[in-house]
């Protein structure tokens, strides 16, 4: 049998982790592109200065560090499919590896007379942006240490001393194609990074929004749990007394007083049913547990009991599921039908209709109505707290509850208004949530 365990509130400290590692992945995977394509520029810039300009360079030496270029990408990329989190120390070391390597490739191709020298900020820059404060002065130091180490011990380039001539100068040239290099992968990488922060904070924001709510959601189950512990007595002895009345003469003899017993008898026992199903809930039921049915039998009683409590006049029950399924009953979502239910018939006393059918390997649950439909601003906000039109303190929680039932079952839940008039809400879940699997 496939277990579903409860959601308690997230802690912000593990919402805050995960979203940094998701955001460090990201960030690796940026580093790792824009190496590959460090990689593919510097073997034509060198191949080109080599053969086509016929400029010495010690090609053997310099490929060798494209190579090691390589296989560090390589090893990058197993690092992105191990599960421990990415930090601010492995990016760190990645980009003063780079500017390690970038040093190198300056060293044997003309030191700090490379106009390809100012690829160091583009270094400083990611740095700013991708790493933590400490760690952008480092890289920030240690590329300028590089430069002046390029300064004081590289061996220039026998380039003609042309700059008199412009853009038909080489070091001109060379100069444009640096700054244009760094401007292109600057406004590519940062507008990047810039999104994968953006979708940080959004996930994070949503993550905190979760939390809020099943904060909330655990207090009232408190408070739901401690006002059915209060209830069951009170309950108990409305039970006897209206049991006894019903054998006393004054009320047999008199019909519709026996009548009006009855159904004081039913409502009381279906009060009964409400707070032991909340106390199911809680893990406190006198020695009940789950039990196996099926999807039809399930949702059959369901729409039986509800009926048979509610005040509905023209009820519609449509189960096309197909092929039945063994399932364990589950209160939670029993209880989240019934309250779908019930703010379709208060918003539409006369008419209410279910409709269930199988989608693949989920669940849906329909209930349509013909009542006034849901304001905008409700489809804007559906499943928060407090979002209702019936304008009574307190009201406003039923979707909320159902929301968080299916999303702790990992289901969904949707609402719209049909054009005819009416509004249709669809509880989609996914079967391997309650479904019983044989051994």
């Amino acid at each position: 049998m496939t277990a579903t365990p409860g959601a308690g509130p997230l802690p912000l400290a593990a919402i805050h982790r995960s979203n940094e590692d998701v955001t460090g992945r990201k960030n690796l995977q940026l580093l790792i592109l824009l190496r590959w394509i460090a990689m593919f520029g510097q073997l034509a810039t060198i191949l080109v200065v080599h053969f086509g300009f016929g400029i010495a360079l010690p090609i053997g030496t310099m490929l060798m560090v494209l190579f090691g270029l390589l296989l560090l990408n390589a090893v990058s990329m197993l690092r992105l499919k191990l599960p421990r989190s990415i930090g601010n120390t492995e990016l760190f070391l990645s980009l003063l590896i780079d500017v390690a390597t970038l040093t190198i490739l300056l060293y044997l191709s003309g030191g700090a007379t490379n106009p390809f020298v100012f690829l160091f900020l583009l270094q400083v820059i990611l740095g700013a942006v991708l790493l933590q404060a400490w760690s952008t002065w480092v890289i920030l130091v240690t590329t300028s240490l590089c430069f002046a180490w390029l300064a004081w011990s590289g061996q220039p380039l026998p380039l003609p001393l042309d700059h008199s001539k412009g853009l038909f100068s080489l070091y001109i040239e060379g100069m444009m194609i640096c700054f244009v290099l760094n401007g292109v992968l600057l406004v590519i990488f940062i507008n990047r990074i810039n999104r994968n922060r953006r979708q940080r904070d959004e996930r994070l924001a949503e993550l905190r929004q979760r939390a809020a709510e099943e904060e909330h959601i655990v207090r009232m189950g408190l408070l739901a749990s401690g006002a059915a512990h209060e209830l069951g007595t009170p309950l108990a002895t409305l039970s006897v007394i209206l049991g006894d009345w019903r054998h006393m003469e004054p009320f047999r003899s008199d019909p519709d007083m026996a009548q009006e017993i009855a159904e004081m008898q039913t409502q009381v026992l279906r009060c009964k049913s409400i707070v032991s199903g909340i106390l199911l809930s809680a893990g406190e039921a006198r020695g009940e547990s789950s039990e196996e049915t099926t999807v039809r039998e399930f949702l059959d009683e369901l729409v039986s009991e509800w009926r048979d409590t509610r005040p509905v006049k023209d009820f519609v029950y449509l189960n096309d599921f197909g092929q039945d399924l063994s399932i364990v009953s589950d209160s939670a979502l029993k209880q989240s039908i019934h309250n779908v239910l019930d703010n379709a018939l208060e918003a539409s006393p006369n008419w209410v209709r279910l409709d269930v059918h199988r989608d693949h390997e989920s669940l849906l649950i329909s209930v349509t109505d013909r009542g006034p439909g849901f304001a905008p601003a409700m489809l804007d906000n559906l499943g928060r707290p407090y979002q209702s039109s019936k304008g009574r303190p307190g009201s406003g929680l039923g979707l909320f509850l159902v929301m968080n039932v299916l999303r702790t079952l990992g289901g969904n839940l949707r609402a719209r208004n049909l054009v005819q008039g009416g509004a249709l809400v669809t509880l989609s879940l996914p079967l391997s949530a309650v479904i019983l699997e044989e051994e």
